[in-house]
Formats: structure tokens, sequence, C-alpha cells
């Protein structure tokens, strides 16, 4: 009964409540505040970190969705950068034709050089290419031995099918000529 009074008192406002229970409304009313705001925002938090989780599945989901419309794996070529030992060579670009067209070109700092060296590989160029005959010419720029500048090319042919097409451009030292060797490998 009481209860019901205090609440009607709190509808109405604190002054027609008597003195001797004035002061226990505004610690009830900041009580009931407080955990009503503490419940709001233990909620918000937890719709708000679930929209950020249903954002990043959804990016995730869009990425998929566009490298499989800008390049359907029936027309996809993609060329790969390795290097393996590169004592002979320091990288510094490599330029990519693609029958006749220049289609990626890229310089390289130390550290990515640092990282084909051990053991990675580089993702160089993904496009798309109908079925037949191509023509791929990579163009690599550096110091050889004795610190020389050096521009060496390697060409190769491919026929194109249904499937993706996947090609690795290697650079390799020849310690029998002393000399770097570039070469083209086409993997099936």
């Amino acid at each position: 009964m009481i209860n019901r009074y205090l609440a009607a008192l709190l509808v109405v406002g604190v002054a027609a409540v008597p003195a001797a229970w004035a002061a226990d409304v505004p610690a009830a009313k900041a009580r009931t505040g407080a955990s009503t705001a503490a419940s709001t925002a233990t909620n918000l938090d937890g719709r708000i970190q679930d929209t950020k989780a249903d954002v990043v599945r959804l990016n995730r989901d869009l990425l998929v969705l566009e490298e499989e419309l800008l390049f359907p794996a029936n027309t996809q070529v993609a060329v790969f950068v390795s290097m393996d030992v590169g004592k002979l060579f320091s990288l510094d670009s490599v330029k990519l034709k693609l029958n006749k067209k220049d289609v990626a070109s890229y310089l390289y700092t130390p550290a990515e050089v640092q990282a084909l060296h051990r053991g990675g590989v580089q993702r160089f160029y993904v496009g798309n290419l109908k079925a037949g005959e191509h023509e791929l010419v990579a163009f690599f720029t550096g110091k050889g031995p004795h610190d020389r500048d050096y521009k060496r090319g390697a060409t190769v042919k491919f026929e194109k099918g249904t499937d993706p097409q996947y090609i690795e451009l290697q650079i390799k030292d020849s310690t029998g000529k002393l000399q770097p060797e570039f070469d083209v490998k086409i993997w099936q």
C-alpha cells in the first residue's frame, strides 16, 4: 500500500511527500534509474557487438562475391613472383606484359625483397583471359653480380583453357654460370 502511494507521489512530484519519506524518494529514484541505465547500456553494448560481427561477416562475403564476379574461375589468370636464394641478383622492380599490353609493374622495398628471399611468394597480378593462346613477357630490373645494373626478360607462350591459370615468375641463382636466371613456370 505504501509502495503504491510512493509511486503515485513520484508521478505527481516530491513536494507532496512528508519530510521523513522525502529523503528516501531521491535515493529510490536514483537506484531505479541507475539499474535501468546499466541494463540499457549492457543491452546496447551487446547489440553493438552483434552488429559489428554481422558487418565483418558481410564484408567477408562481399569480398568473396567481388572476387568471383570480377575474376570468374573459367577466365582467371594469376601471376606470382618467387625468389630462390637471391645472392646474385637484388630485385628492384618487375614489369609484366600480357599479349603485348602492360598489365602490371611493381617497385620492391628492401623488406619485400627480404620476404621473397625467405621463401615468400607475391601475388603479382590477377586478371581475366579468354580461352586460347597467349604470350606473357616479364622484365626484371635490379643489381646483378659485381653491382652491375641488370634488366632481363623472360617470355612464355601458354594455352589458356577453361580452368584458372597460375603462372610463377621465378628468380634463381645459377651458381655454375654465376648469373641470375629468370624462369616462368606454368602450373597445371
